[in-house]
């Protein structure tokens, strides 16, 4: 069993070596492409010019680019796998790297071919990223293995590890094992629903740690342990090799909400409270309008397709129009390709109570009879939903939000629930994209009040994405 300083260097080795030729092939494919191997720029212009070789310039260019992702830390353990630090870390990168460049070639007057260099910036930025996503895709397969994983031990309050570990688990890919627990109230001496062993004393916990062959020690809350015993913790920790992580009480707050302050000594974490107004709402509508705009453009040809299709399935209307709740508790309609029988709404309700279901506020029907031949073709591939990108032009709805529901359901919202109203309803949302229909209602608003709570451009942008994947395996909806 490799400990966690070994895999992570020799993981950061072989990201560095895809880093070098990922570059190497990029900035000199774009150097032939573009100037061939034997052109030579200008330095120091005047009368005594040194030729200089592109073949020089793009040697250096890659020898400074794989010192700024070094310098910018973008191979560390804690950001490879996991977030987007690692690609924002990439593209800060070259961006200072762009800067420095402009400014030599500036300062010794280089006359650098601006194709060449406006060309190979961007493309080296995308491929990094591309193989940055792919050692991703790979790192989370080994990681729900169980492999490359921080192995941790929780220390803390019981139901501060059991909340914590319970976290961990849902996001293997993050890289904490959990492999022990020290909790001075535990009622059991393993973890609910797993073989992690529990030990009810904190005093021990580095003795516990080297015994389980835990690298990390987390501490999910401070109530047994005071300042100075988290400290004499930290001391006896040995450098490089084992870690010690503090985990606050918050839960499902994304990274850019949270920045860490150190203030007379305390490492103080400030969150910032969402906001559900000015340029950001402003940036999302223009987004939802090009976005929607141009996918009804481009698809128009499966509007009339899936149109003749519903017309001729079955006696009645083309378009179904739902009552919705959506931002604020405002009801709008919302517009839906006919997937079933005329008259299904009044079938609802007997259905649901005989499922026994009718008290929860997801309402769904499993086999559900009322749906037409033609319509679980639709449902399977969500065709059913495109209209409602009219509501998102009209501005009713958005590409990506909670899912808007019926009144009926919103009545038996609880407080946290009701948050979901602080933000404009979305064709798809995060719920959607983590399991879709075989999510529990209590999970479901879980993920949805993530989204409230953290929402970005750049994280709708990886929804949709996510939902356009889950379409094309087929991974339908009710």
């Amino acid at each position: 069993m490799s400990t966690t300083t070994e895999w992570a260097s020799h993981l950061a080795t072989r990201v560095r070596i895809t880093d070098l030729l990922v570059l190497v092939w990029v900035v000199f494919g774009v150097q032939i492409a573009w100037l061939g191997l034997d052109y030579a720029v200008s330095g120091f212009s005047g009368a005594n010019d040194i030729p200089l070789s592109y073949t020089v310039v793009s040697f250096v260019i890659v020898a400074a680019w794989m010192i700024a992702l070094e310098l910018y830390d973008t191979r560390s353990p804690r950001v490879l796998g996991v977030g987007t630090q690692e690609y924002r870390a990439i593209a800060d990168s070259a961006l200072r790297l762009f800067g420095l460049v402009a400014i030599v070639a500036f300062l010794f007057r280089l006359d650098l071919a601006r194709g060449y260099i406006l060309i190979a910036f961007p493309l080296g930025v995308l491929v990094l990223l591309l193989s940055r996503w792919t050692w991703r895709q790979w790192l989370s397969m080994m990681r729900r293995r169980g492999q490359l994983s921080s192995r941790v031990l929780l220390v803390g309050s019981w139901s501060s590890v059991v909340t914590i570990a319970r976290e961990l688990t849902r996001a293997p890919e993050a890289g904490y094992r959990v492999v022990g627990v020290c909790a001075t109230d535990a009622p059991a001496d393993q973890l609910p629903g797993t073989r992690v062993p529990v030990i009810p004393r904190t005093t021990t916990a580095l003795a516990v740690m080297r015994d389980l062959g835990a690298d990390t020690v987390i501490i999910t809350s401070a109530d047994e342990l005071g300042p100075e015993r988290v400290k004499e913790l930290s001391w006896g920790l040995m450098p490089g090799a084992e870690h010690l992580v503090v985990a606050p009480s918050l839960i499902d707050i994304g990274g850019p909400r949270i920045r860490t302050r150190p203030v007379a000594g305390l490492p103080l974490m400030h969150v910032e409270t969402p906001k559900f107004e000015g340029r950001k709402l402003v940036a999302k509508r223009v987004f939802d309008l090009v976005f929607g705009v141009g996918i009804v453009a481009l698809l128009s040809p499966v509007f009339i397709v899936v149109a003749a299709l519903v017309k001729g399935s079955s006696p009645g209307p083309l378009l179904y129009r739902q009552r919705r709740i959506g931002k604020d508790g405002e009801p709008f309609a919302m517009l839906k390709f006919r997937s079933m029988v005329v008259g299904a709404d009044a079938q609802l309700a007997a259905l649901l109570e005989a499922q026994g279901t009718a008290d929860r506020p997801l309402f769904k029907v499993e086999n559900d009879s009322r749906i037409t031949r033609v319509g679980r073709v639709l449902r399977r591939y969500s065709l059913d939903e495109l209209p409602q990108l009219f509501n998102v032009i009209g501005g009713s709805m958005s590409l990506v939000g909670p899912r808007p529901q019926v009144a009926a359901e919103v009545e038996l919202y609880d407080r946290g629930a009701h948050r979901r109203l602080l933000v404009q309803p979305g064709m798809t949302g995060l719920w959607q994209v983590s399991g879709r229909s075989n999510l529990s209602w209590e999970e479901s608003v879980r993920l949805d009040l993530y989204y409230v709570e953290n929402w970005s451009i750049t994280g709708d942008v990886a929804i949709l994405w996510r939902t356009a994947r889950a379409v094309v395996r087929k991974d339908g909806a009710y």
